[in-house]
């Protein structure tokens, strides 16, 4: 068995194998790892139960511990997902809203399991670190109004 020496630990109410495999069919370098089913009885459970779930999120080693219902996620932790471009974008945004997610603002969005994502296009992350701080005010200015971001209007803020 190969021990991961940082693992990101999350939280679900007895979801975590649906949300690995989520994760595994949207994100690319995404996988199952292992499937771990509790060797007895525990308070939200019985022997034989899925109890952790090891996945990788693009590249990211995560276990998902089916916990219970004690804990909620929120936005004090995210994964921020740099997107190439619009479609690109898109096609993470309505992956995670469309299926019982929601929107928030500035390019944030929640899954259904309450995991917060950042999906942010690399124009927006260039354009908020260029060294021209007036366009970065612009682009960071544009995003502020947005939900999902739209490339096309964050390069026409930055342009000026």
């Amino acid at each position: 068995m190969n021990i991961v020496k940082n693992t990101i630990c999350l939280w679900y109410d007895n979801d975590a194998e649906t949300a690995a495999r989520f994760y595994a069919d949207t994100f690319p370098d995404s996988s199952i790892d292992a499937i771990n089913l509790a060797p007895g009885d525990y308070p939200s459970g019985k022997e034989g139960d899925v109890i952790t779930v090891e996945f990788t999120v693009m590249g990211v080693a995560c276990i998902g511990l089916n916990g219970g219902p004690g804990f909620q996620h929120n936005e004090t932790f995210s994964f921020q997902v740099a997107t190439e471009d619009q479609e690109e974008t898109d096609r993470y945004w309505n992956a995670i809203v469309g299926n019982g997610g929601q929107e928030s603002e500035c390019g944030w969005c929640k899954d259904k399991w309450g995991i917060s994502w950042q999906i942010t296009p690399a124009v927006l992350i260039n354009a908020c670190n260029s060294s021209d701080r007036a366009a970065a005010k612009r682009a960071f200015e544009a995003m502020m109004d947005m939900k999902k971001i739209d490339v096309a209007v964050i390069e026409a803020a930055f342009r000026g």
